[in-house]
């Protein structure tokens, strides 16, 4: 049995000479995945009212949402708003079509931790607001929020570390992020397990210090909240 050739594993002089290169890639990887967050939070908030609402007409279209966009994979949706929207005369860049794709679908899942941190929450609690009198958005804003946030702050971490790296698909329609610059360095020198090892170890470090982040803000609330 042949050994091992390590040398056709990974390049160093290559990783360290394309990683600057690589890097670029960094400030897409990084807009897809916080503005998707950002977005994909008030969307959720708002659909998990929609799908707690006692009427119909605003529960059932969440229900149908959520569903939807949990049961599709995201590559479809990036393909759909990238290459399908344009033959209905609707144009979006790459990377605009990749913020809408990871936004609406990360929404939902967003939306069923919203749901569940909300309904964590005692309902004497809202009891107690109304006999002081508070409105149900006074009850929500400053007694109802701030404890289903610190009970929904580790699974949206988690939905976070996952938009990361999932933005890595946001290459499949052209978008310069992390794994998109690592393709065109494997491309031209003729080594992509190099390159595919050193965009591994870049994400890496990203959702590590996502996690440190992540960490910091669950001690914080246990000690405010």
């Amino acid at each position: 049995m042949d050994a091992i050739q390590w040398e056709y594993l990974f390049d160093w002089e290559l990783a360290v000479k394309s990683f600057p290169f690589v890097l670029k890639g960094i400030w897409n990887t990084l807009l897809i995945s916080l503005v998707s967050m950002g977005i994909g939070l008030v969307l959720g908030f708002f659909l998990a009212l929609g799908r707690t609402s006692k009427s119909s007409v605003f529960s059932w279209p969440a229900r149908i949402y959520i569903s939807f966009m949990r049961g599709v994979p995201i590559l479809v949706i990036l393909f759909i708003l990238y290459f399908g929207f344009p033959i209905i005369g609707i144009e979006f860049t790459a990377v605009t079509a990749a913020l809408i794709g990871f936004s609406l679908n990360s929404a939902a899942y967003m939306a069923e931790i919203n749901r569940s941190a909300l309904a964590s929450v005692d309902k004497g609690q809202w009891e107690a607001a109304s006999s002081l009198g508070m409105s149900y958005w006074q009850t929500m804003r400053g007694i109802i929020l701030p404890q289903a946030f610190r009970i929904a702050l580790p699974p949206l971490s988690n939905v976070l570390l996952d938009l990361t790296k999932a933005s890595s698909l946001a290459a499949m329609i052209t978008v310069p992020e992390l794994f998109q610059q690592a393709k065109i360095v494997g491309g031209r020198e003729l080594d992509y397990m190099t390159m595919y090892i050193l965009v591994a170890f870049i994400y890496w470090g990203i959702c590590s210090l996502l996690t440190l982040f992540q960490n910091y803000l669950e001690r914080r609330y246990e000690y405010l909240l």
